[in-house]
């Protein structure tokens, strides 16, 4: 089987899938897989760089043009199978505003939120209502790219006309004081809870991609809210329709923990977080690798 390693894209976040694809590339058994690298440095690349030798597509794209189901929808005209999640489930996971449509009506706990997609559409007295302080961030983001939280009403403009340089939505959305965690989803199967904690005010691109900007460990929470945490990631494998793996953030406040987002292509260098939690239950990187093909193939 030929597979494609593809990497690079034309989103804020191409550095980042850069180092998945490498990792991938450089972790995937190639005894048993003849393997290339493909580097997506234009949209039209997808056409020209994925040939017809190609059986099989490992995505390690992250963000717009790779994780919103643009790729997807290609590769699917093209009968070429590709990791991860389908265009649809992938378009509203990337789309944050629709995600969290869809945990409210799924009844998953999420924090309260608005979005603008102009200056002239904020309203200070819906944020007020909402209650400072609040992240400003792009609708279709990722890494934390122009993300802020702001504390009051004259940060709020600012912020805003920051989200609408990267982005055409900008999302308002509680801040929610608490604990963040993530849970990876494997085939429908919950894996270990990893606990972040960010060494800033919360976990921005920084914390995210600095060496010591933040501290990811695997973690076993009180039984009862592990299983609740357990149940909601498996509330959202089946409410976005999800296929092979997706990570789901949450927030956990007072005990109650609250859905931040869905990732259907997360980070793949062997210290992200999926590959940690991974490990945490004996899968090694390569077999993990190897796993995200048979489902996704599956």
């Amino acid at each position: 089987m030929k597979i494609a390693i593809v990497m690079g894209g034309i989103s804020s976040e191409r550095e980042v899938s850069l180092k998945s694809g490498e990792a991938v590339f450089n972790g995937i058994d190639k005894n048993k897989y003849e393997v290339v690298k493909v580097v997506l440095d234009d949209k039209k690349d997808i056409f020209t760089k994925i040939t017809d030798d190609i059986d099989f597509a490992f995505l390690a794209l992250h963000g717009k043009f790779g994780e919103d189901g643009c790729v997807q929808s290609i590769l699917e005209a093209m009968d070429i199978p590709y990791s991860g999640c389908g265009p649809l489930t992938s378009a509203l996971c990337m789309d944050k505003n629709m995600t969290k449509k869809i945990l409210r009506d799924s009844n998953l706990p999420t924090a309260p939120w608005t979005v603008v997609r102009s200056v002239e559409e904020i309203d200070y007295e819906e944020i007020e209502k909402i209650g400072y302080p609040v992240f400003i961030k792009p609708n279709s983001g990722g890494s934390s790219v122009a993300t802020f939280l702001v504390k009051s009403k004259d940060e709020v403009l600012n912020a805003v006309e920051k989200g609408l340089e990267v982005d055409d939505c900008v999302m308002i959305e509680k801040y929610i004081k608490g604990g963040e965690y993530t849970s990876f989803i494997l085939n429908g199967e919950v894996f270990p809870t990893i606990s972040i904690k960010a060494n800033s005010e919360f976990f921005d691109f920084e914390s995210k991609y600095s060496q010591n900007g933040a501290t990811e460990e695997v973690v076993y929470l009180e039984e009862k809210l592990q299983d609740e945490i357990n149940e909601i990631s498996k509330g959202c494998w089946k409410a976005f329709n999800c296929k092979a793996y997706v990570r789901v953030d949450v927030i956990i406040s007072d005990g109650v923990p609250y859905v931040l987002e869905l990732n259907t292509l997360p980070g793949m260098t062997q210290t992200s977080l999926i590959p940690r939690s991974a490990k945490a239950k004996g899968i090694e990187f390569s077999q993990l690798i190897e796993k995200i093909i048979e489902y996704s193939l599956n």
